[in-house]
């Protein structure tokens, strides 16, 4: 296929890893999009950039300024998608970009969207976000495929606000990519003994200021039975304090970024649990997302920590694996690990480890076959034969 990618972010890991997904099956890529740093990268996994401007992590204002600048100028864009059979969009805003694109450059490619995280201004009934959702279903209505990290932002938002309005919908989850497991190592790193101190793993994108304070209480009410090792890339926008909280409170540890191909086992093995908690958006966009480190940290051995209510604890709940929690977690986070011994730890451990690999990491594989075959087609799309149709 012949992709045109138009992205929110040009440095945005998950871009990298979704055109890795896909290289097998390219026969040409161009990454299209807006950049946070001051410079943009020239190539995202080793396809060319166009950059559109910068933009501001949670200032969504701005942002929209900068789409509307970017539909003004389209023309810039034309070129770059000259021979495009798919052109696909990540996140709502460029699909504004990307509808626009096709429909004008690329009348014959078809359009995907992907819908990875439901923006908060889509939640509710202020008359905002009645115009966001009456946006976002005009602008589903383009689209020959639509992609869903989660089936719950089906269920709770998608099919709800938009009903038969939307496009065939596949399921293609926050897995580990078989590209990114490392060669085997020669003698694999023991894991850590199963006693305290236990340690916790809280790795990716670090936007969630209760779950800093929840686990700096945590280590502060159990001194030497608990410690927290932070990892990526923290959000100041939503963790201003961030760096403050870390330096004052022992236990606490922040180890800066990192990279998935090198780091991702060692960063697992090296710790008991993995945290999956998220309050960033609760009762919405937190509550129905499946995080990557839910697939990362079982894969590699860390037993993931979630609430029972979301819907990843209702992932690990069928998977009979994970902690899942009640709130509040003031209380229920200190009895966990107040009462917790190694014959619990084990038992939790083998639970995570009897989750079968298939439900951990992909190749790509199914998502690449949805999309040439569909492709191939020349009507609006029915579900592709590769994705099975997404439980609600």
């Amino acid at each position: 296929m012949r992709l045109a990618y138009i992205v929110h972010d040009l440095a945005d890991p998950a871009v990298a890893r979704r055109l890795a997904m896909l290289a097998p099956h390219l026969a040409s890529a161009v990454v299209i999009g807006f950049h946070r740093d001051a410079a943009p990268p020239a190539r995202v996994a080793g396809w060319p950039t166009v950059p559109l401007g910068r933009t501001e992590d949670a200032r969504l204002g701005k942002r929209v300024l900068s789409v509307l600048r970017a539909r003004l100028q389209l023309g810039a864009i034309g070129p770059h998608l000259a021979g495009a059979t798919v052109v696909m969009s990540r996140q709502l805003e460029t699909l504004v970009l990307a509808r626009a694109a096709r429909a004008r450059f690329a009348p014959g490619a078809m359009l995907v969207q992907e819908c990875l995280d439901v923006h908060r201004l889509l939640v509710g009934e202020t008359w905002k976000s009645l115009m966001m959702r009456r946006l976002e279903g005009r602008l589903l209505r383009a689209c020959d495929l639509l992609l869903v990290s989660s089936p719950a932002f089906l269920r709770e938002h998608l099919v709800p606000a938009h009903g038969a309005a939307l496009p065939p919908a596949m399921l293609v989850e926050n897995k580990v990519l078989q590209a990114e497991l490392a060669p085997p190592a020669p003698a694999p790193a023991a894991r850590l003994p199963a006693v305290p101190p236990w340690r916790i793993g809280w790795y990716g994108v670090i936007r969630c200021r209760e779950s800093l304070m929840l686990l700096a209480e945590l280590v502060r009410r159990l001194p030497g039975r608990v410690e927290v090792e932070i990892r990526g890339r923290p959000a100041p926008s939503a963790i201003p304090d961030f760096e403050a909280v870390v330096a004052a409170t022992p236990g606490l540890h922040f180890l800066g970024p990192y990279d998935r191909r090198r780091d991702l086992a060692a960063m697992y093995r090296g710790v008991h649990f993995a945290w999956a908690i998220d309050y960033f958006e609760a009762g919405a966009n937190s509550d129905w997302l499946l995080p990557n480190r839910l697939y990362e940290g079982s894969l590699h051995g860390a037993v993931p920590i979630t609430l029972a209510r979301t819907e990843t604890g209702r992932w690990l709940a069928r998977h009979r694996a994970g902690v899942l929690l009640q709130e509040p977690l003031q209380q229920a986070l200190p009895a966990f690990f107040a009462g917790l011994d190694a014959a619990g730890y084990a038992a939790a451990a083998a639970a995570v480890a009897a989750i079968p690999q298939a439900d951990l990491v992909e190749d790509g594989a199914a998502l690449a076959t949805a999309l040439l075959q569909a492709q191939a087609r020349d009507a609006r799309l029915p579900l592709p034969a590769a994705g099975a149709p997404v439980p609600v």
